[in-house]
């Protein structure tokens, strides 16, 4: 079983390379949170992969990740647990926190790796350009190729991370700040160039945009900026920060 997040399609394009490879089931963890159950209950075969593929939010899983991981209760046999994140250019010690967020439930992480992917955090940064890009995804199939077959044959122990520079201060004091006051939605709107098509709403992954007028958003948001990248009409803006930034959608995702 693989939980995935994936607001542009960098981890999901990860997910379903890895879930189609193992024959392993693909289930997304936003899709579960529609359940509203206060624990997600699975029982699992020994040995049996149980794999969580996610973006990293500056510098940490997403919150809904970790959230999700909060409510997770497993039993049956041992799982072989593998972890993938994805980001653009290091994910500080998104991993260590993983690892002890599971380790809360009684799971222990038996391998984990990064894979750098195209850039789509256009708030403070932008998208790569079309070259850096592609090279990112070339590498990123080479990359898989190893991953798969680390989890084929359950190897243990074996950690590709890129924590970068800085990753414990990133992690331990950008990645708090994040989560508390970087995920308001008070800075999103739509502009003139709205056409209510309801994208937006469709790919929210948390049901927080509800298209009226135009898009309106709730309190709750992740940060994975789906709704400004999948905007066909580039409307979508966050503050004056996206206006002349690019836009970035997996190409092998829908």
């Amino acid at each position: 079983m693989i939980f995935y997040f994936s607001g542009t399609g960098n981890s999901l394009y990860i997910a379903k390379n890895i879930s189609e490879t193992q024959g392993e089931r693909l289930v997304s963890v936003a899709c579960e949170f529609d359940r509203e159950d206060t624990v997600f209950e699975y029982e699992l075969r020994e040995n049996e992969l149980l794999g969580f593929i996610f973006p990293v939010y500056a510098w940490g899983p997403p919150k809904i990740v970790t959230d999700f991981i909060s409510k997770l209760r497993i039993s049956g046999g041992k799982p072989y647990v593998f972890s993938v994140s994805t980001c653009g250019d290091d994910e500080g010690h998104t991993t260590r926190i993983l690892k002890k967020a599971l380790a809360g439930k009684g799971l222990q992480l038996d391998s984990a790796f990064t894979v750098i992917m195209p850039n789509n955090y256009i708030i403070g940064f932008d998208v790569d350009s079309k070259d850096v890009a592609e090279e990112k995804l070339r590498k990123a199939k080479e990359k898989l190729q190893t991953i798969n077959s680390v989890i084929e044959k359950r190897q243990k122990g074996v950690f590709e991370l890129t924590p970068g520079r800085f990753a414990g201060l990133k992690s331990a004091i950008v990645n708090p700040l994040f989560n508390r006051f970087g995920r308001s939605t008070k800075s999103f709107y739509a502009t003139e160039e709205c056409t209510r098509c309801g994208i937006c709403e469709k790919v929210c992954p948390i049901h927080t945009i509800t298209v009226k007028d135009k898009p309106v958003w709730g309190k709750s948001c992740t940060q994975c900026l789906a709704c400004i990248h999948r905007c066909p009409a580039r409307a979508i803006q966050y503050g004056n920060q996206t206006v002349r930034k690019g836009r970035y959608v997996h190409p092998d995702v829908i």
